[in-house]
């Protein structure tokens, strides 16, 4: 049996991983919904989200403290890497585990 994982008590996939995504998510192009002004170039197809592209990643639209209460604040508008990451999968748990909550 699989536990469950409230994502606005834990923000670990926030803080771990870079959120990358086409370009072409981005608002500055036709039907792109992440607003273009949070993300930086990776290369000419590619953008991340400002502040996960690093060492100690943390999105800059992440709220609040990771394993306690956190929110996206752009989350209606966050890119097809947020909506494809889902509570409990491979990637949330190894994002859990790296910030020392239960798996």
């Amino acid at each position: 049996m699989k536990a469950e994982f409230d994502c606005q008590q834990c923000g670990a996939c926030c803080a771990y991983f870079r959120v990358s995504f086409y370009w072409a998510e981005a608002d500055d192009a036709p039907g792109g919904t992440v607003p273009a002004q949070l993300t930086e170039a990776i290369n000419p197809l590619i953008r991340c989200m400002r502040g996960t592209n690093s060492k100690q990643p943390r999105c800059i639209k992440l709220e609040g403290d990771v394993g306690q209460h956190v929110a996206c604040g752009i989350y209606e508008r966050r890119s097809s890497a947020c909506r494809e990451l889902m509570p409990g999968d491979e990637k949330c748990l190894k994002a859990r585990q790296h910030h020392g909550l239960p798996t």
